[in-house]
């Protein structure tokens, strides 16, 4: 009591799902994070604890179980950040005095380069011949211009610009509760314009004369019923079929935006550029993501070096055909 940290015992009583409801219903969150904090905290098993006695030891077996469940180490993690997040709250409310969940140990991830699964032009090229005439070119948004799954769904015929070559994503579609879809903004603030290639722009025009006509400019690009965008079980059917008809394993929808995302790094694209085009809010997610992707310090050393090499031993017009051992070429 002197040191100020003195916490009332009987307010460690409240139990963990108690404290949750009450403490969730304060947060602004988006349905998708309403509902993976839900996950998280039933899948503990700690519902019923009050949170007083919750201990470090019961953190450990539930990451531990989920382990031995299969679930992969980026799983989780997020879903510990995510119940982790519910037990520092209540820290802070003075429920309770310590966080049970610090300093515990989790499953070590695997390295990005070597998680990372970053497919074939052919089987892009596979995957988009495969697939029906509209799903094609939902494809090749995810290949071309690194949209994100909703992010393509949610597209209105408005949104492509083919004067200016440009695509402006403005919104997203989510599955909510009961099957109902919800229309909001993309996740993490992250609208953005993209510009797009000719062949991409062609296929679009080619996908509204042929699915899309009409004079309404909010009309939705790709349609699962009349007058509604496709969701993630409607896309996902569509994926794994096409998917078989090509003949491709191993490789998911969301797979092509890294493919997109390395495509713009081998063609020399800066990191500001890349993040614009993915829409990630800050620099860091992009490096992050995709850091060992760009070209190292010993990769341009090498390629310069390779350069002088070249021009060293290049055939010359004004000179010999083969320049001198020990000639310079500056």
């Amino acid at each position: 009591m002197m040191r100020g940290s003195y916490v009332d015992p009987n307010a460690g009583k409240v139990t963990l799902d108690t404290y949750f409801a009450e403490w969730s219903a304060r947060q602004l969150w988006e349905t998708g994070t309403r509902h993976a904090m839900k996950l998280a905290v039933r899948c503990t098993g700690l519902g019923a604890t009050p949170l007083g006695s919750v201990r470090r030891s019961h953190i450990e077996t539930w990451i531990k179980r989920m382990s031995a469940d299969g679930l992969a180490p980026g799983t989780v993690k997020t879903r510990f950040n995510n119940v982790r997040s519910v037990l520092r709250a209540a820290v802070r409310d003075q429920v309770i005095a310590v966080d049970p969940s610090d300093n515990v140990v989790l499953p070590r991830d695997r390295r990005r380069e070597a998680a990372m699964a970053l497919p074939t032009t052919q089987q892009v090229a596979a995957i988009i011949e495969s697939a029906e005439p509209w799903f094609g070119t939902f494809v090749a948004l995810a290949a071309f211009a690194g949209l994100r799954l909703g992010e393509a769904a949610g597209l209105q015929v408005g949104d492509v610009n083919f004067l200016a070559r440009s695509l402006a994503v403005h919104r997203q579609v989510q599955r909510a509760t009961a099957g109902a879809l919800e229309i909001r903004a993309p996740k993490y603030g992250s609208e953005r314009t993209v510009f797009l290639a000719d062949g991409l722009l062609q296929m679009l025009s080619q996908h509204i004369a042929a699915h899309r006509q009409g004079e309404d400019a909010s009309r939705w690009l790709f349609e699962a019923t009349p007058g509604s965008p496709p969701h993630q079980n409607t896309v996902g059917h569509q994926w794994r079929r096409t998917c078989r008809r090509a003949k491709v394993c191993g490789v998911t929808l969301h797979d092509l935006r890294h493919f997109y995302a390395s495509g713009l790094i081998a063609a020399g694209c800066d990191v500001v550029t890349v993040q614009r085009a993915l829409g990630h809010a800050k620099a860091t997610t992009t490096l992050n993501t995709y850091a060992h992707l760009w070209p190292s310090a010993e990769d341009r050393t090498r390629q310069a070096a390779g350069d002088l090499f070249a021009a060293a031993f290049s055939k010359s017009c004004d000179g010999p055909e083969t320049a001198r051992e020990g000639s310079h070429p500056l």
